[in-house]
């Protein structure tokens, strides 16, 4: 017997389309479907994640789809159609802005006589080459196995000719592709349980942070909004921030100083997009659970995309399922969100200055460059207020040896009075008046001596 060939966990979904290969970029239209995003808008969008891995956009075009075909999505005429555009832009890969079953994609592929990928196959390819963390790259892996699986088929097809005998006895081609489900199951089984371990020590580290004298700050958008740049400009690192989708995927946290408050934990986290896919939203949303525990949420938003308003009800639905914003205001509960309206430098004269009028009514709302800085120091003000709201003041009377204790109120409070309270000969005891908000009196009393 030969030996058999081992299913690869690391093959990529484009491993046989070289970086930098000429594509068809194709958006069904399909009737009856609704979308926040136009279909305009949807076909930019697809076009972005092809640039972002790689990919040359040799034609894009939008097809209405009156009536699904189970066989190909499109109708024949259309499926000829876009061969047609392969063969005129020599494009050796298509890539269709939805989704595809295991079968409409295996028929393009033949009657195409190309590789043919889906949406989420193409985020799945980006998120992959972009995860840097361990946690990031496990969750990859568990929703790239979740995607492959129901397509084992499709990638085995060479088996099928092996096939023989008939009833129950399906021959050596039946059995390679169940024992690659069963390989499939067992790895995914063996991720989930590391993802569980990695989602308890996060949760952890959100408590032990919770205990810790220093508020967090928390970066959302729309991918491409600019968090990243923002985060650099408020922090002065230098995270990867480019004009691409998807450019940073691994929550990146760091320190800043705000004109109140002494230390500021400022997060940065994956941006989000339209029809994420399924697998996608359960396997980083343990990622997304970082926002859960910050104290001010900075909604970052691409003023100079057509889209922003749809955008935003996207970025609004996803807070909403992890239950930290709700309504149309983007109000949580209990985390204030402040949007962030970036990329102002973009704008002509007449769009800036309405921007600008616009802010003025909202006090939530603050109009910023990340790239040049303007209202920077507008936004930092903003998160100093809410940070500091509900101050009160408060009298703390010490031991004269709790250095650890009164040092941190002049750190983290606004200490109004700090005197020697003199009790005969007794030991010496501090009396400190200081304003702290409700959250830092809560960090104040959890301190150990």
């Amino acid at each position: 017997m030969g030996r058999r060939r081992r299913l690869s966990f690391d093959d990529n979904l484009l491993s046989e389309v070289s970086r930098g290969a000429r594509a068809v970029v194709v958006c069904p239209d399909i009737r009856g479907q609704q979308h926040d995003l136009d279909a305009d808008s949807r076909l930019a969008e697809a076009c972005g994640l092809a640039l972002a891995i790689g990919i040359v956009v040799a034609d894009a075009s939008v097809i209405p789809v009156r009536q699904v075909k189970p066989g190909t999505l499109f109708g024949s005429g259309q499926v000829e159609n876009i061969a047609t555009a392969c063969e005129q832009h020599e494009a050796e890969l298509v890539v269709i802005d939805g989704a595809l079953s295991a079968i409409q994609q295996r028929n393009l592929e033949e009657s195409l006589r190309r590789k043919v990928i889906d949406r989420t196959g193409l985020i799945l390819e980006i998120f992959g080459e972009r995860a840097a963390t361990a946690e990031g790259r496990l969750q990859v892996e568990l929703a790239h196995l979740d995607y492959q699986q129901s397509r084992l088929v499709r990638s085995w097809t060479h088996l099928e000719r092996q096939r023989g005998g008939f009833g129950f006895l399906g021959g050596p081609g039946e059995t390679q592709i169940e024992a690659d489900r069963r390989m499939i199951r067992q790895r995914m089984g063996r991720l989930r349980k590391e993802l569980e371990q990695v989602r308890k020590t996060r949760a952890l580290h959100r408590e032990r942070r919770s205990r810790a004298p220093w508020p967090v700050i928390a970066l959302v958008g729309y991918t491409n909004a600019g968090k990243s740049t923002l985060f650099n400009k408020l922090t002065g690192e230098a995270v990867m921030a480019e004009d691409l989708l998807f450019a940073t995927l691994d929550p990146t946290m760091r320190s800043v100083r705000l004109p109140g408050v002494e230390k500021v934990i400022l997060s940065d986290t994956v941006g989000f997009i339209s029809d994420l896919p399924t697998q996608l939203v359960a396997a980083f949303r343990a990622t997304l659970e970082e926002v859960t525990g910050a104290d001010v949420i900075v909604h970052v938003r691409d003023m100079a995309n057509p889209a922003s308003a749809a955008q935003k009800a996207q970025v609004l639905a996803v807070l909403g399922d992890l239950g930290v914003a709700n309504g149309e205001e983007g109000q949580g509960d209990a985390i204030p969100v402040v949007e962030a309206w970036n990329k102002t430098d973009l704008l002509t004269s007449p769009e800036h200055d309405r921007l600008i009028e616009s802010a003025q009514l909202d006090e939530n709302s603050v109009p910023i460059s990340a790239v040049t800085g303007e209202g920077v120091e507008a936004l930092l003000t903003r998160l100093d207020a809410l940070l500091t709201a509900g101050a009160k003041v408060h009298e703390i009377v010490l031991p004269a040896a709790s250095g650890q204790k009164i040092a941190w109120l002049h750190a983290h409070g606004e200490v109004i009075e700090d005197d020697v309270v003199d009790e005969g000969g007794e030991e010496p005891r501090r009396r400190v008046l200081v304003r702290l908000t409700p959250k830092e009196l809560g960090r104040f009393e959890s301190l150990v001596d």
